[in-house]
């Protein structure tokens, strides 16, 4: 037998364990299985309480604008990036694409839609109007609910990041409204029409 055969057969029947290194191939991925399992919950927005039946992972966000057609609240990046849906729950600001909608049954949501009306608009929204705090628009209904939210932050006495003092009450400065508002992107620029339009409602006090 010749060299070359002989190493030919022996890497086929003398050597069983090079055959038996050869990895496994992966496992197959679960099938499947349809959508997840539904609930029944009541969300109370805008002081209206609404019967819904959903699946158990819907966002907030997505009950809001697919189940109840509150549209307002707009799906940007959907993870909790751009600040686009934000909305208030307990008059604390939320990203509601991050929240699962069977969370908040039994509290009180606002939207943008809850704030005001074109023929009577809430004092935030006129003051972004006046100030021309919006291009695009997008972003604004989570802007003007996350604007609120901050002032009432403000307000209570809950600090920031760059809050200097977290023995004295946070101060209203530039630098304040600016880390504050730092979770709501306007991909425009406007934020010095909305910084113009937070300090207009926060000399007034009209909130």
């Amino acid at each position: 037998m010749s060299t070359c055969a002989a190493s030919i057969w022996g890497a086929q029947f003398l050597s069983p364990s090079l055959h038996a290194q050869q990895p496994a191939p992966p496992p197959e991925p679960p099938a499947f299985t349809g959508p997840g399992t539904t609930t029944k919950l009541t969300l109370t927005v805008n002081g209206q309480a609404h019967d819904l039946e959903v699946d158990t992972r819907t966002t907030l966000l997505d009950a809001l604008r697919e189940h109840l057609s509150l549209t307002g609240s707009k799906k940007g990046c959907d993870h909790g990036q751009c600040g686009a849906c934000t909305v208030l729950v307990g008059g604390r600001r939320i990203v509601s694409c991050l929240a699962l909608a069977a969370m908040h049954q039994g509290k009180e949501i606002t939207t943008i839609e809850g704030l005001g009306t074109s023929e009577k608009m809430h004092p935030m929204q006129s003051a972004f109007v006046k100030h021309d705090g919006f291009q695009c628009g997008y972003c604004t209904p989570g802007q003007i609910c996350s604007a609120l939210a901050m002032l009432g932050e403000i307000k209570a006495g809950i600090p920031s990041h760059v809050t200097t003092d977290l023995t004295e009450h946070p101060p209203f400065t530039p630098a304040e409204i600016r880390e504050r508002m730092s979770g709501n992107i306007c991909r425009c620029g406007a934020y010095s029409n909305i910084h113009a339009a937070i300090t207009e409602i926060e000399k007034e006090g009209v909130l």
